[in-house]
């Protein structure tokens, strides 16, 4: 019974909480916040910009795969739209979007590469 009067007390309430204050209530959010803007959000958007530097770069000839996994050669591109050959005379388009990155000469897509690279292989 003594717990509730006490905390009922509101000098006895102000002086238990250290004065601390509301500031001090957010640090640890704020500090969560920037390891998480660190962590997660600036790594994806310095991917996202060399991605739209690949797709800007790309150029006759080159070979590609889609997000759809079609693996194949451009043989013509415009703003927008991207025409694919992907077997000896059948050719599709795709929209530039969907192209997820460039391949290698072994056939791996560069992004699988690079993960290799990180991992050790």
């Amino acid at each position: 019974m003594t717990g509730v009067a006490f905390a009922a007390d509101p000098v006895a309430g102000a002086a238990a909480g250290g004065g601390m204050g509301a500031f001090g209530q957010f640090i640890p959010l704020i500090l969560i916040f920037v390891v998480f803007y660190f962590l997660l959000i600036r790594p994806q958007q310095k991917q996202a910009k060399q991605h739209q530097a690949f797709l800007n770069d790309l150029k006759k000839g080159y070979k590609i795969v889609t997000k759809g996994g079609i693996h194949g050669e451009i043989t013509n591109l415009t703003d927008k739209v991207v025409t694919l050959e992907i077997a000896k005379g059948v050719e599709i388009k795709v929209s530039r979007d969907a192209i997820a990155g460039g391949l290698t000469k072994e056939g791996v897509p560069d992004s699988d590469k690079s993960e290799a690279k990180k991992i050790g292989g």
